[in-house]
């Protein structure tokens, strides 16, 4: 093991996924907060992630991770045309379903909760699966995530059909199809730095 990689034997992880708050715990060594510069704070755009292991891994590379932020603020928080925040949520939580990252499902899980209210129906996709039925509207946005997460290939004219026939506009689609694509990423890139685990 080098300086720069962090071992983590004996931690709690979760086994199954979950509306709770999580902690993450990074394989390779955090940027320490004494070490910020002008450049990272602004890389981190908000202050606040410099509490987080995972912004603090990124700062590594601020410019990379300001572009980060800022693209994953405009797809979740411009909410003022186009799809719903907890929808916009309920996409990125079904992505991180698909793919297995149980520290993003959880957070976008519980935002979907949040802003719909409909806890139980978030539930029921992270604990059945992707294919779990929670109604044609969110059936739909799903199954649009899941196949653009599978591979761009498959989603196809027939998912935006789909959407547009449960009451989605052209920026509600386009908004599905950010919040999938982004989260796909993101979820690749989390996976490969370091794992969930439980609070103590």
């Amino acid at each position: 093991m080098t300086d720069a990689t962090v071992s983590h034997i004996g931690h709690d992880a979760p086994v199954a996924f979950t509306q709770r708050e999580l902690e993450w715990l990074p394989w390779l060594e955090p940027l320490p907060a004494e070490a910020l510069t002008d450049r990272h704070w602004a890389g981190l755009v908000d202050a606040s992630r410099a509490k987080s292991p995972y912004f603090m891994l990124l700062a590594r590379d601020p410019d990379i991770l300001g572009a980060r932020t800022r693209t994953d603020k405009d797809i979740f928080y411009n909410t003022s045309a186009g799809l719903p925040r907890p929808e916009r949520e309920l996409s990125a939580a079904a992505t991180s379903r698909f793919n297995g990252c149980i520290y993003c499902a959880s957070v976008h899980a519980r935002f979907a909760s949040h802003f719909s209210k409909r806890t139980e129906d978030v539930q029921h996709l992270l604990d059945d699966g992707v294919g779990v039925d929670i109604g044609e509207r969110w059936n739909a946005i799903v199954a649009a995530s899941v196949a653009l997460t599978s591979t761009p290939m498959y989603f196809r004219a027939a998912h935006i059909e789909r959407l547009r026939a449960v009451g989605l506009d052209d920026l509600s689609v386009a908004d599905v199809i950010n919040s999938a694509a982004f989260f796909n990423w993101a979820n690749r890139l989390m996976l490969s730095l370091g794992e969930p685990d439980v609070p103590k």
